[in-house]
Parts: structure tokens; sequence; C-alpha cells
């Protein structure tokens, strides 16, 4: 058994001054988006993300791996992991499951993974940790689908961590020296690590993650009671041999095990993950409930105007400039029950869908891109 940890105070660098592009189009994050079809990376969502409330400590958090504060034992355990394409694949061999918290400081996250074979090549920061096995943690505090973040881990305790302006498949870019100023890792080994003659037990990520680190130039990201963030987390696991005493990756795609199945292998569509609701209820009275976003409902008929303006650029070459084009009715009903007033603008090249009506304090907006966004005050 073992533990490392560290805590990375780089200064956050310039967002503009390195630009990665294309990189991770064919990481798990991007699954094999590089050969997605138009068709494929934009097919509509039928799921039901899965959501989890996430109670405030007061307790003082040390990040060694090692989750003994109480405040570890009074939270819940996320859903286990599954396929990133949900129940139409066998359900993961291996256990993965993670459980969250915070403070005014910190989102802590803890994550717990099943791994008779524990095993790490990489130990350079930003190395491209999906090569090992690793768990990767995305975050889009706002909900937008553009802005987001991701962080990876793998059991040396080596982290790669990537802020995006928005997805792979609208042209987005990762910016790879963007670096989670005050990020707090450990990693806890139980079992030998890089030793294939024995068999493991398991492998714990533990993360202190600052608010002050997930903003967008001056615009901080620091939750309240109510607040609710998208969020989601991978599992890559590679299948592997025993040769000559090494481990031998097999010449297959990876495994991605996720926590909210994204139904497409492709961890970069933001609208697919789960909901993280912050609660002031402290973790030894964890019994708030979730609360679906009152937006929510009109979101999902917003992204059924785009996956139509999708098909409708692929027949004829543009999008359409009204919904009549589109053969959608200006009411619609969601499903809260509730009737909506959708309208659209459009130009060949552009579009963007409004909506409003129901508990809605204002409009909610769709455009091209997939960015998601209103004029409603948001917590």
């Amino acid at each position: 058994m073992g533990s490392s940890c560290h805590e990375r105070r780089k200064p956050v660098a310039h967002f503009f001054a390195i630009v990665i592009i294309g990189v991770f189009a064919v990481c798990t994050g991007a699954g094999n988006a590089s050969a997605q079809t138009f068709s494929e990376a934009f097919k509509p969502f039928a799921g039901t993300p899965r959501h989890y409330v996430c109670y405030h400590t007061a307790d003082s958090v040390t990040i060694d791996g090692q989750l003994s504060e109480k405040a570890w034992e009074q939270v819940p355990w996320t859903d286990d992991f599954t396929d990133i394409e949900g129940d139409t694949k066998p359900a993961p061999p291996l256990r993965s499951r993670v459980k969250m918290m915070w403070d005014q400081h910190y989102l802590y996250i803890a994550a717990v993974m099943e791994e008779p074979h524990l095993r790490a090549t990489l130990k350079d920061h930003d190395a491209i940790i999906f090569q090992d096995n690793d768990f990767e943690v995305f975050i889009d505090p706002d909900g937008d689908t553009h802005q987001y973040f991701e962080l990876e881990i793998n059991a040396f305790n080596t982290v790669m961590d990537l802020f995006m302006n928005k997805p792979y498949r609208h042209g987005g870019n990762a910016l790879l020296n963007w670096d989670t100023k005050g990020l707090k890792t450990a990693v806890h080994i139980n079992g030998t690590l890089n030793q294939p003659g024995d068999k493991d037990k398991e492998w714990t990520v533990e993360m202190a993650i600052p608010f002050h680190a997930l903003r967008f130039f001056n615009d901080p990201r620091r939750p309240s009671d109510g607040s609710t963030w998208r969020i989601n987390f991978s599992r890559v696991e590679w299948d592997t041999d025993i040769k000559d005493g090494q481990y031998v990756k097999r010449k297959k795609p990876e495994n991605n095990w996720v926590w909210s199945p994204q139904e497409i292998i492709n961890m970069h569509a933001p609208e697919r993950w789960g909901y993280l609701q912050f609660s002031t209820q402290p973790t030894h009275d964890a019994t708030a409930p979730f609360r679906m976003p009152v937006a929510e409902p009109a979101k999902r008929l917003l992204w059924h105007v785009f996956h139509e303006q999708v098909r409708y650029r692929e027949r004829h070459g543009k999008f359409a400039a009204t919904l009549r084009e589109l053969n959608l009715p200006a009411k619609q009903t969601a499903a809260d029950g509730i009737t909506y007033s959708l309208q659209l603008e459009g130009i060949s090249s552009q579009f963007t869908a409004s909506i409003q009506g129901g508990k809605l304090e204002g409009t909610v907006y769709i455009n091209q891109e997939g960015r998601i966004y209103s004029n409603t005050k948001r917590k």
C-alpha cells in the first residue's frame, strides 16, 4: 500500500499563450470524435442525467487519499459507474464510485476504483494521462456547455488539466497550459503499483478543487445553497496482458466507464453530464432532496430545436430561418407538463432559438454552437 499527494501552486497561465488543437480529439473525453460523422457527434440525447446533492463540511480535510475524515463517512456515494454508452453495453466488471462535499473554498471529490492490476507510466504534469488507466473530472459551473474544465489523474498522482472554450464538435480548443491553481490531489494505493505478479484491490483519488480556479477571467464560480453545476466523471481502463513480467496494452480501444451515461463515446457533450447540486446542509445531516432546476425541461425543448437544425443543415447546407421550416410548432409542452413558447431567428450559418413561459422568469436561448444561456438570474 502507499500514498502520494501534492498541492500545485503554479500561476494560471494566460489563456491565449498556447492553444493545443486537436490533440485530444481522440482521447477519452473526445472518444472516437475524429471518426464520428456530424450526425453521430450531435445525435439527440434520450437519457436522464444522474444527480448528486453535495453537502457542506465545516471540518478540516486533509488531502491524503485516505478518506479518514468523519465527513467523508457521512456523505453518500454516487451510483456505480456504467459504460459510457449506458445500458446498451455490459456493466463494467470493476466497481467505480465517487463522493463529494464542499466548503467555502473547495469542491472535494473522492473516487474509489477497484483494480486487480495497478499500473501507471506517466509522471510529467500535463502528459496525456488517458494513455494510462486514469480518473477524469469534467466541470461546467454555469451549465452553458462552453468554458468548462477537465482534470485527469493516474495512479502516480500525475495530473493533466485543461480549459475548453467550447466542445470539440464546435471547433473547440484544449488550452493545456491552463492550470488549476491551488489544486490539491492525492492517490492511495491498496496493493502494489506496477507489479504484474500479484493481485491488487483498488486505488483512491482525493481532490480539493479551489472554486477560485474555476473561473473565466474575473468571473468567479463560487456556489451557494441550491446552485446546480453540470459535472461528470470518467474512468479509462485499458485491457492488458502480462508478457515477460510486464504489462502490455492490447491493441483495442480503451474502456470508458462513467458516472452519468453519455450514450455516445464522447465526454465532450456537456449537456449530457450529471447534475451537481450544492446544499448548505451539513454533512452530518445529509438529507436534502435534489431539486431539478426550473429551466431544465425548457432546455430539453431547445435541444430538440438544435438537433432539428443539425438535420436541416445536413440536408440543405444551411440552417432554417423559421420554426415552420423545421416543421416545429411555436407552442410545445415539455416533460413537466408545461406549455412553452418557442421562437427562432436564423440565417444560413447562424441561429438563435429562444423559449419562454411556465415558471421561467425570463428567456432561455440556444445558438448554433450549442451554447445554452438565459437572461434569468441563476443560482
